[in-house]
């Protein structure tokens, strides 16, 4: 499945305009973590899907207001495992992976 850069924006762009509609209905503090977390999420998620390894689509992504991810669902082999955790370490705003993938050897 090939993915460009500009379609990867538009779906970030598509998956954000949403939170931060929602964030304008939350008290000021929590909307401001929630729409950052969510925006660091949905980055780490488009550089997978842009990635063209279709078991990296597959990644659950959780992130908190620190900057701490973890990573987790089923990968083919120990090389995605190590491309989604280099990923998400790339991507602005993370500050640690906590990588809990599992190869599955397929």
């Amino acid at each position: 499945m090939k993915i460009s850069k500009l379609a990867s924006l538009l779906i970030v762009g598509a998956l954000v305009t949403p939170l931060a509609a929602q964030a304008a209905d939350n008290p000021a503090g929590t909307a401001k973590v929630w729409v950052k977390d969510s925006v660091v999420t949905t980055k780490i998620k488009a550089q997978l899907a842009a990635s063209k390894v279709s078991s990296l689509a597959m990644v659950h992504v959780e992130t908190d207001a620190d900057g701490w991810v973890q990573l987790t669902g089923k990968v083919a082999n120990q090389t995605e495992k190590d491309r989604a955790e280099s990923i998400a370490r790339a991507v602005d705003g993370v500050k640690s992976v906590d990588n809990q993938l599992t190869v599955t050897g397929g």
